[in-house]
């Protein structure tokens, strides 16, 4: 059962992924000057939707675990933000389509039906809304037998590609796409040179 891995995970005193956002996510959000709602899925302890939080964006966020939701509301405290955190999976939230005007996808490797997820999340991002990605990349595999510390999937299927995410947002204009290496800092589990998928785009319809 994945819940139990990621409650496992969570459930210990420190923060697995660190309490600072991902960089990628912070400098992109500053850049664009994002307002309004902004959807944060898979996201864990809340390290990005308390900062969001912090910059006046109004936080939905989600997760299979409960102990992610006790971690983020503990960091949304000590922060005195507020952030609307629910517990489930995509299609047990019913959200409505064209209904946010960000949605941040920071490490969200879902373990079956990756595109298709991805897809149904894309369609909740209004039209002119931003769609923020930093992800693995397939090519991670080799950094991570190299260093396990920087984390990530051991499946190369819930690793990304460019090709699969211009195929996958194929009705969003893109800012910014590159595979890169990133020096990651978050926490116990994500440590080192990594090589990561990052993307911004823009809903077209």
């Amino acid at each position: 059962m994945m819940e139990e891995f990621w409650n496992n995970r969570y459930k210990k005193e420190e923060f697995v992924y660190g309490t600072e956002p991902n960089k990628f996510f912070k400098e992109t959000i500053e850049k664009l000057n994002l307002k309004g709602d902004i959807l944060l899925p898979a996201e864990g302890e809340g390290r990005n939707a308390v900062y969001a939080s912090k910059k006046g964006l109004s936080v939905i966020a989600f997760d299979i675990s409960v102990e992610g939701k006790n971690k983020a509301q503990k960091l949304a405290n000590a922060a005195n933000v507020k952030i609307d955190y629910k517990v489930g999976e995509l299609h047990q939230l019913k959200f409505e389509p064209n209904s946010f005007d960000a949605l941040a996808l920071i490490y969200a490797h879902f373990p079956q039906n990756k595109k298709e997820l991805n897809t149904q999340l894309a369609a909740l991002v209004k039209p002119n809304g931003y769609l923020i990605l930093e992800g693995f990349s397939t090519e991670n595999l080799y950094y991570r037998e190299k260093n396990p510390k920087i984390g990530g999937p051991s499946d190369i299927n819930l690793l990304f590609t460019i090709e699969e995410i211009q195929t996958t947002f194929n009705n969003f204009e893109t800012i910014l796409l590159e595979q890169t290496e990133v020096e990651l800092e978050e926490g116990d589990l994500h440590n080192g040179l990594a090589n990561v998928i990052r993307y911004i785009g823009k809903k077209t319809v």
